[in-house]
């Protein structure tokens, strides 16, 4: 059998067409939701039985619908057609709804035409040809696809589960939960356990009359805690009878989109925020409208900061008089000025999400935040993470990488340029690339992150562990420093592809900020699958809010001396997966050449900050006592035994 399906395409899908999103990935995430919204285990039977059939071979399916003039449409023809053993053929066209009301009370009717009556043949022969060319994607303004073969694996996959033998019906079980009235409503998914200390969370957050930050480790579930708290406050709020305008703030759109995911897992879909206004909208307007009306309980948006502080959508929150629910992510983010002017003043509901709100060098953008968004109602330490088993212990490998001689000459005379900017009065803390101090300090940390020896070690390290799979190197940004004006050196990325990929043989990736959307979800599932892709190799990316639980290895060839960066990426390999046990992760400290000619005090104190974050990194880990060991030649020789 061959099976042309109108595949069940709802608004934001059919946004995301016009968009220009990958077909197949809309097409792919349509019918998966429909195969496991339907949790009424007679049904899931009856799609098992599908499944059976396409695992035999004896079912084919496509997908089809119209497009015409810019516009997507709902393909609704109804047509079969059939032939037997002999050749002879009956076609039909039309249908007859089987339900109470289609059957009594609807005027409906089929045509069905003989193939071997004279006046009927040539009809059926007709809609035989029709059928061919809707099939083989000739049919103008339709466009069939094939079934999306995860839906496909999923369908199969329910035909093994299944006996197919005869048992009472159970009751069915509404996997969206639903209001009287039928529309969704935010709800637990049935497979979230939620934790002791994400329970503590919400209600320390809800006695704060709905107000506060969630300063919780990079790893720990603030996205899931938060919409538990959206979740408990929009049934408070459904119990007045007043509807919940919830809207989610995050840095990037590749963020956005993951954070639509999780909130459809609570039972809605959002509407996403960013690029063109003109794709959202009237979705927004219109959600925004039915909520006035009482005709829905939640509208949940999730915008992009910049669409976020956009004209278009300031205009529209400054419109809405129901409460309103925001939520910053990764809120640190939200503390310049722009931002904090598209905060909504009228917002009643407050949350903020970040392992680290305070933001670097601006006591200014820090205690706005604070004032805004309210106190932190809920912290959650790295150590007590680990400690309850929310994040995976971990091994730390710090390597010690003296410079060449030709960077310890570049690096000496940028660290004789800070001991000059230092005696006038400039400070190390100054890191505006515009400064004279802060563009030295960012050639500084070129010379470091790029020290040509760091590929020696890599090399040694990941030969030692090419039977893994799961790694992720992190490079430094840009091409290496010289001392030949604007001619760049050899880029980082490039070279560690080339050693990884060509010299270790080993299957690997880049994942950079030009990645496209529809690539670095690739990349990511091969990555976790651990199938064809054994190594990562990121430059700017992979940082914030990123989830790749199954992350077993972190090279960190060059990390920024803010705190958030390296907390974020040390996050991201601590995220606990299933058969996970402990991450690993192996840091190239650069350091000067035991010879070289530098203002021992000024390096002192540069050495120090770095020291810093790498006793940060160790004091956590399983094998603090080795790191100490590592690191006490460095200590001794700068006098920073204290650290």
């Amino acid at each position: 059998m061959r099976l042309i399906a109108s595949p069940h395409l709802d608004a934001d899908d059919i946004v995301d067409i016009d968009r220009g999103y990958d077909l197949r990935e809309v097409l792919e995430r349509a019918t998966l939701r429909e195969i496991h919204r339907e949790d009424d285990d007679q049904l899931l039977r009856g799609l098992g039985l599908v499944g059976r059939l396409i695992a035999d071979g004896r079912l084919d399916i496509k997908l089809a619908f119209v497009e015409r003039q810019g516009r997507i449409g709902i393909y609704h023809e109804k047509v079969g057609v059939f032939r037997d053993d002999f050749g002879d053929l009956v076609a039909f066209t039309g249908s007859a709804n089987e339900t109470l009301g289609g059957l009594l009370a609807n005027f409906e009717s089929v045509e069905v035409y003989r193939g071997w009556v004279p006046g009927d043949g040539e009809r059926a022969l007709r809609l035989e040809s029709d059928f061919e060319d809707l099939w083989n994607n000739r049919t103008e303004n339709l466009s069939v696809e094939p079934f999306p073969s995860v839906s496909r694996n999923r369908l199969i996959e329910l035909g093994s589960n299944y006996d197919f033998e005869p048992e009472a019906p159970d009751t069915p079980v509404e996997a969206l939960p639903v209001t009287d009235s039928g529309l969704p409503v935010l709800s637990l998914p049935s497979t979230l356990t939620v934790r002791g200390y994400q329970r503590d969370a919400v209600e320390s957050w809800l006695r704060n009359r709905g107000r506060g930050m969630f300063k919780m480790a990079t790893g720990t579930g603030k996205t899931k805690t938060a919409l538990i708290a959206a979740t408990q406050l929009g049934q408070v709020l459904r119990d007045r009878e007043q509807p919940l305008i919830v809207a989610i703030v995050a840095p990037l759109q590749h963020l956005v989109d993951q954070w639509i995911e999780e909130v459809e897992l609570f039972g809605v879909r959002p509407i996403a925020v960013y690029e063109s206004s003109q794709r959202w909208i009237a979705t927004v307007e219109e959600q925004l409208a039915e909520a006035r009306l009482g005709h829905r309980p939640v509208v949940v948006m999730v915008a992009t900061n910049s669409s976020f502080a956009g004209q278009r959508f300031q205009s529209i929150l400054s419109r809405i008089v129901h409460p309103i629910l925001i939520i910053g992510d990764e809120a640190h983010n939200l503390g310049s000025p722009t931002y904090l002017r598209a905060l909504p003043s009228h917002a009643t509901y407050r949350l903020a999400l970040s392992a680290t709100p305070e933001r670097w060098f601006d006591e200014d953008g820090t205690q706005a935040l604070n004032e805004y968004f309210g106190k932190v109602v809920y912290e959650l330490g790295l150590e007590d993470a680990i400690r309850m088993g929310a994040l995976s212990p971990y091994k730390y490998v710090p390597r010690i990488v003296e410079l060449t001689e030709y960077e310890s000459v570049l690096y000496a005379n940028l660290t004789s340029q800070i001991a000059r900017c230092l005696a006038q009065g400039q400070s190390l803390g100054d890191n505006d690339a515009s400064s004279p101090m802060g563009n030295l300090l960012r050639k500084r940390a070129g010379v470091l992150g790029h020290a040509e020896r760091k590929l020696v070690f890599l090399r040694s390290d990941i030969r030692m562990r090419s039977d893994q799979w799961h790694q992720l190197v992190y490079c430094a940004e840009g091409d290496r420093p010289t001392d030949a004006g604007d001619v760049p050196g050899p880029n980082q990325l490039a070279e560690v592809m080339n050693m990884v990929g060509n010299d270790l043989e080993l299957s690997a990736h880049s994942y950079v900020y030009e990645t496209s959307r529809t690539d670095r979800r690739n990349l990511l599932s091969r990555f976790s699958t651990g199938d064809d892709l054994r190594v990562l190799v990121a430059m700017r990316c992979l940082d914030e809010g990123v989830d790749i639980p199954d992350a077993r290895v972190g090279y960190l060839l060059a990390s920024s001396s803010n705190p958030r960066q390296f907390i974020q990426r040390r996050g991201r390999l601590l995220r606990p997966a299933d058969g996970k046990e402990r991450a690993e992760i192996v840091d190239y400290v650069a350091v000067p050449a035991q010879n070289s000619p530098i203002n021992f005090e000024v390096e002192r104190s540069l050495l120090s900050r770095e020291l810093e974050r790498v006793h940060e990194f160790g004091r956590l880990a399983q094998n603090y006592g080795s790191t100490l060991e590592t690191l006490r030649p460095l200590k001794e020789k700068y006098h920073l035994m204290h650290l």
